[in-house]
């Protein structure tokens, strides 16, 4: 697996802020995907799409409160 770290300027935050950050990604050929999204305010998002199709998302507010914690699989009914 190989990662990638992409800056990005003026991106709506989970606080509602606009700043910049940094999106780091990975994958591998298999289906694999991680990004994880950390803001300037101190904001976080972390999207996680495992091999069986299962996506986990966590977002948590720069103060730690988190804002979203969901797993979801397609086996899930």
């Amino acid at each position: 697996m190989v990662g990638n770290t992409i800056d990005f300027t003026e991106e709506r935050a989970p606080c509602g802020l606009v700043v910049d950050g940094l999106r780091y990604q990975e994958d591998d050929a298999a289906g694999l995907f991680v990004e994880v999204t950390t803001y300037t305010c101190g904001c976080r998002r972390a999207i996680r799409e495992f091999h069986d199709g299962s996506v986990h998302i966590r977002t948590v507010h720069h103060d730690g409160t988190v804002l979203l914690d969901e797993h979801s699989a397609e086996h899930e009914a």
